[in-house]
């Protein structure tokens, strides 16, 4: 059995500006969940489409197979970070099947919000 696809589009994305000085794990952030179920490495390619300026990309990233990874956006240096407080769109493609899920952690308040969902594919 097969689960996955293997072209994704998360439209909406935004990473919160923070305090970078707080434990990694109350950091505001944006994340894809990636899992690859199948028996061969998925090797994954995220371009960043904004509304006032070119697209940024390819970032590239391996997910074993059999295996899963939480891929913060925030860590994503190259070929550039990806700038904080600015609304984005990614789409991210694999050369196997994949699933990918988006969340967000917005930590700057003291009630902490979180949203997540799965992104779109068509493919």
């Amino acid at each position: 059995m097969t689960i996955g696809k293997k072209h994704w589009a998360i439209a909406e994305g935004y990473i919160p500006p923070d305090d970078p000085a707080k434990p990694r794990e109350f950091i505001s952030h944006e994340a894809a969940c990636l899992l690859n179920a199948t028996d061969k490495d998925a090797h994954v390619k995220i371009m960043i489409y904004f509304s006032d300026r070119e697209p940024v990309g390819p970032y590239e990233v391996v997910v074993g197979a059999r295996r899963t990874q939480h891929l913060r956006f925030n860590d994503l240096n190259d070929p550039e970070p990806i700038p904080h407080g600015k609304d984005y769109s990614s789409v991210i493609e694999s050369d196997v099947p994949i699933v990918v899920q988006h969340t967000r952690l917005d930590s700057r308040n003291a009630g902490i919000a979180l949203l997540s969902t799965t992104a779109y594919s068509d493919s």
